[in-house]
């Protein structure tokens, strides 16, 4: 079956849209994006601080660098720092002079998982960030800060977890980033920038959706967000076989656990999952021509009676004397 994927979200082709250096953040089509999109352009154009708010996974880190890119800082570095175990010395990149020239000679730094910043660091931070909203404004040399964060900081306010000066000064704006199975309409165009991504690490070529893998995709929830998509996509390519991929992501994504801890997908699991699905499917087949002679299935299989009688139990088939 021919590629299901959106023509912009192929692999190739003049409608292929082009993916900047980098971590790629891919623009949506559904309706939840489109007003985060609007502000982001908004967010670029000044130098506020941000703060992002998103379920793990969701795109806090390439909503960063994103705005990064579309400012006039997008010439200047932009830095992602870890805030667990950061040690207060480690926030001296958010300190700066003034300057005459007309554009910012520092670039931006994202604080990745806000709520994990320890009391010192929180401290320290203060410290450093300037007093007035327009963190790094024309004319100053200071970094431009954006916070992501996973978990609600006025809860960790309230438990004294999160000092609320610090808060306040952080949240000049506030961006909620919707989590993946709000946002299902993207799924194509993600999946095709993900599979185009493996194919030139993997150098192999891009493999076509079918209709049964697509609304695998669409029907699933995704606890995992795009980190869990991604992985998805680079257990297709890797394993060339789409059939073979199926069902090893089959068995994975529609377990009652990969639902809950919202865990990414193991290429080693997926290769696993894949392997039994396919000697499971070799195995009903061949019962299937043979009538379900079980002797018979098993000298087809070229293994024991034995054997294929161990097998069956292990995929939940009863079987008898044959």
């Amino acid at each position: 079956m021919g590629n299901l994927l959106p023509n912009n979200a192929k692999s190739g082709g003049d409608g292929a849209p082009a993916e900047p250096a980098g971590l790629a953040f891919v623009e949506g089509v559904s309706a939840s994006m489109r007003p985060v999109e609007a502000v982001i352009r908004e967010l670029a154009q000044s130098d506020v601080p941000v703060l992002l708010l998103a379920e793990r996974g969701a795109g806090k880190h390439a909503t960063s660098q994103r705005i990064h890119q579309m400012s006039r800082r997008s010439a200047q570095p932009f830095r992602r720092i870890p805030c667990t175990g950061l040690k207060p010395e480690d926030l001296e990149p958010l300190q700066g002079r003034e300057n005459e020239g007309p554009q910012p000679s520092a670039g931006t730094i994202y604080l990745e998982e806000l709520a994990d910043l320890s009391a010192e660091c929180q401290a320290g931070l203060l410290e450093v960030m300037p007093q007035s909203a327009g963190n790094g404004a024309a004319g100053s040399d200071r970094a431009r800060l954006i916070c992501g964060s996973a978990r609600d900081l006025e809860v960790e306010v309230k438990r004294g977890r999160l000092r609320e000066d610090l808060y306040y000064r952080i949240s000049g704006v506030c961006l909620r980033l919707p989590p993946l199975r709000q946002r299902k309409e993207d799924i194509p165009f993600l999946m095709g920038h993900f599979l185009r991504k493996y194919a030139r690490d993997f150098r192999h070529s891009v493999p076509d959706l079918s209709a049964e893998t697509l609304r695998l995709f669409l029907d699933y929830a995704w606890p995992g967000n795009m980190l869990e998509l991604e992985d998805a996509a680079r257990v297709l390519v890797a394993l060339g076989d789409e059939h073979v991929a199926l069902g090893g992501l089959r068995a994975l994504l529609l377990k009652p656990e990969a639902s809950s801890n919202g865990a990414g997908v193991s290429l080693k699991a997926a290769a696993r999952a894949a392997s039994r699905e396919a000697e499971k499917e070799l195995i009903l087949n061949a019962l299937t021509r043979t009538r379900w002679n079980r002797r018979r299935a098993a000298e087809e299989l070229q293994i024991s009676y034995k054997a294929l009688l161990y097998k069956l139990k292990q995929i939940g088939f009863e079987y008898g004397a044959s």
